[in-house]
């Protein structure tokens, strides 16, 4: 129960400092690195929980269709995940869902740094900026998990509704990748420093 939360948490932390290292650093080395924790991460979770199988398999494919695996350590986290995933396999997953979330998650990056998004106000702007259009999407199906001892008939086929605590977690998934881009440099220089100690003791 425990290890759920701090995966979802390294799970955002190691995404996003993969693609600042990449970006900001040009650090193909150590991106690489982190694409890799991240790519294990979100596999374990995805082969242990269904809600995370479903979360995270729909952020991949809004990130390949919207052209987003576009860098080295992207391909080693994605074929790392599937790899995983393939071999070990995944709990079931409602269909319909998944389409929903891919669906959320394809607009989130579309609309993530994009400039025509600043004519339509700061309010626009930030809301992709955060990517809260699949925050949203699995929030709903979280309430929705908690409606169902109440309303049998919300359960129908191909629908699959999150426990509550998965909102929480994906928070925690956010929050963290968040953290890692605010405190980029400082974290950055950090594993700079540690890399430099253990050239110097080999």
């Amino acid at each position: 129960m425990f290890l759920e939360p701090v995966l979802y948490a390294l799970s955002g932390f190691f995404m996003k400092f993969s693609d600042d290292a990449y970006d900001r650093k040009k650090n193909i080395y150590m991106a690489a690195i982190a694409g890799i924790l991240c790519g294990v991460s979100i596999a374990y979770l995805a082969v242990t929980s269904s809600d995370a199988a479903c979360i995270f398999i729909a952020i991949l494919i809004g990130t390949v269709l919207s052209l987003k695996v576009d860098s080295l350590n992207h391909i080693l986290a994605l074929f790392l995940f599937l790899i995983i995933i393939i071999y070990i396999g995944i709990p079931s997953i409602g269909i319909v869902t998944l389409v929903i979330c891919a669906v959320a998650a394809f607009i989130d990056e579309i609309g993530n740094d994009n400039e025509g998004l600043k004519k339509l106000g700061h309010w626009a702007e930030m809301f992709f900026d955060y990517r809260f259009t699949l925050k949203i999407a699995v929030l709903v199906f979280a309430v929705l998990g908690l409606l169902v001892p109440y309303f049998p008939v919300l359960v129908q086929p191909n629908i699959q509704y999150f426990q509550f605590q998965t909102f929480i977690y994906f928070l925690f998934f956010d929050m963290c990748y968040e953290i890692a881009g605010l405190k980029f440099d400082t974290i950055y220089n950090g594993f700079n420093y540690i890399f430099r100690i253990f050239r110097r003791v080999n």
